[in-house]
């Protein structure tokens, strides 16, 4: 791939202004950054319009920007089942989160596994909980890294070796540093710049790709017809069809139990703000729907037959179509705004999951377990450096396992973090289970899912469930957070010896 010099000036340019605005949101809203809750939750004070940039930006990734058109590109309609996903988070947003986020701060929560130990009185619950999101998370951070290094890649930089990760190393270790010094303010500042750059990026692309294209109906005209629209079911196998409906409702499920989901909610200055965030990120489903398009545009545009491009779609795969796309499209310079969009879109989210993930382990085993009676000071200095270790482990990850593994254990991720959902949301809602009951239905789910996932290679998240003649294709991850919710509820009046939550 050669060297594309305009698109690398303007794409280090805007990075070096992020890492400076990463640093300056030390001063921002300035507080005692040696209080957890300052340093790791921003001081529970950010309103309506920062919160939605934060979360927008910790749920529309760089990995989103890459892979949801990469699929699209490679197995079509299937792709699209991210858009209906992201709109049904969001009534479960209004719903449910509010009170999450009155009850965490009534009682001085700072992770979701804070609240669980708090409702159910148990440790070791709450270790299932803090272990299950940290491991979760750990491969999206990775997964973060491999957006950016795509489009590293596309700009003519080397792949693979010192010199082809040095790029990402350097990223890495300045978001290291910002973090570090500035907490969760740094990527709630540069979110909203991220967020700007995608919305500029995508607006241009629908326009001016289309254009060139000969417009949408050309583009459509052009699409294989198995990839314009869902296989139908064949027999007594439901297909695709169960498949996409799962996906959507399962990822629903799953996607606001992630520590970095959860710090994001934890961080707004009250439940109302989490209330119009439910009706305002909305609009980032809109452009999700426009950037899985992408995926259609890459296909007409025939950018995987370009010989030009011949040596990216070797290297990364469908994942390459969007940088491909983007380089045959538009004028260099503009190439270099829409992959930095997608490079600081991977520092936003790998931010503020290294900072939840270092919140789970200071307050749920370092505080809970090894050092009780620690300062608060003390506390936040182990987040920071903790927060260090999960971006050195992200970056070993990525640079030492396979992509394919890295890809994987996300697949995993997924199912296991959607058994926090019995806790969670029984906990909030009722204090009928008891946390025997949830363990043993958490464990179940975990074996369920994986075993699910296992008989498929790890390499795809749907399981071919067959009963009464009839066979269901669907995601794992419901179908095993179902035999979770049976075992909590079933064994509750088996291991109930009394054992009250101390709060709803």
């Amino acid at each position: 791939m050669s060297w594309h010099l305009p698109a690398t000036i303007v794409f280090v340019a805007l990075f070096l202004f992020v890492t400076w605005l990463g640093f300056v949101a030390a001063r921002w809203r300035k507080a005692d950054l040696n209080l957890l809750h300052e340093w790791g939750l921003g001081g529970r004070r950010f309103g309506t319009m920062v919160t939605w940039f934060l979360l927008g930006g910790d749920l529309y990734t760089a990995y989103t920007f890459i892979a949801v058109p990469a699929l699209v590109f490679g197995k079509g309609a299937m792709g699209f089942f991210a858009v209906p996903y992201t709109i049904l988070i969001y009534p479960i947003l209004y719903l449910v989160f509010p009170r999450l986020w009155a009850i965490a701060h009534a009682r001085g929560h700072v992770t979701a596994a804070d609240f669980v130990r708090d409702h159910f009185g148990s440790r070791m619950l709450a270790l299932a909980v803090a272990l299950t999101g940290i491991v979760a998370t750990m491969p999206y951070i990775a997964l973060q890294l491999v957006g950016m290094e795509v489009v590293i890649g596309a700009l003519g930089f080397p792949a693979g070796g010192l010199l082809g990760h040095l790029p990402l190393i350097i990223a890495f270790t300045i978001l290291a540093a910002f973090t570090y010094t500035s907490g969760l303010r740094a990527p709630a500042l540069i979110a909203i710049v991220k967020d700007m750059l995608i919305f500029i990026t995508v607006f241009a692309a629908i326009v001016v790709i289309p254009a060139k294209l000969g417009g949408y109906g050309a583009i459509f005209a052009a699409v294989p017809q198995e990839k314009l629209i869902l296989a139908p079911p064949e027999g007594a196998n439901l297909g695709s069809y169960s498949a996409y409906a799962t996906l959507a409702l399962g990822s629903a499920l799953a996607l606001f139990l992630y520590p970095h989901s959860m710090t994001g909610i934890l961080s707004a200055s009250d439940g109302n703000v989490v209330r119009r965030n439910a009706a305002l990120l909305a609009a980032y489903s809109f452009i999700l729907g426009l950037i899985a398009l992408l995926g259609y545009m890459a296909i007409a545009a025939g950018v995987d037959k370009d010989p030009a491009y011949a040596a990216g779609f070797t290297q990364y795969g469908a994942n390459f179509a969007v940088p491909a796309l983007f380089l045959a499209s538009f004028p260099s310079w503009f190439v270099g705004v829409a992959f930095a969009s997608i490079a600081i879109g991977a520092l936003v989210p790998a931010a503020i999951m290294s900072i939840a993930c270092a919140n789970l382990f200071t307050r749920n085993l370092y505080k809970e377990f090894l050092r009780p009676d620690c300062t608060e000071a003390q506390e936040a200095n182990m987040a920071k450096i903790v927060s260090l270790v999960v971006k050195i482990g992200a970056v070993v990850f990525i640079l030492a396992i396979p992509q394919a593994y890295a890809i994987q254990l996300q697949l995993l991720g997924g199912i296991w973090i959607i058994q926090l959902l019995p806790a969670i949301l029984l906990g909030l809602y009722t204090r009928f289970c008891n946390a025997p009951a949830l363990l043993i239905g958490w464990a179940a789910g975990l074996a369920v899912g994986t075993y699910m996932a296992g008989t498929q290679g790890f390499a795809s998240s749907v399981y071919p469930l067959s009963a009464f003649g009839v066979t269901v294709p669907g995601y794992a991850a419901l179908y095993s957070v179902l035999v979770n919710f049976a075992l909590a509820i079933g064994l509750t009046p088996v291991f109930n010896r009394g054992v009250q939550p101390t709060d709803r």
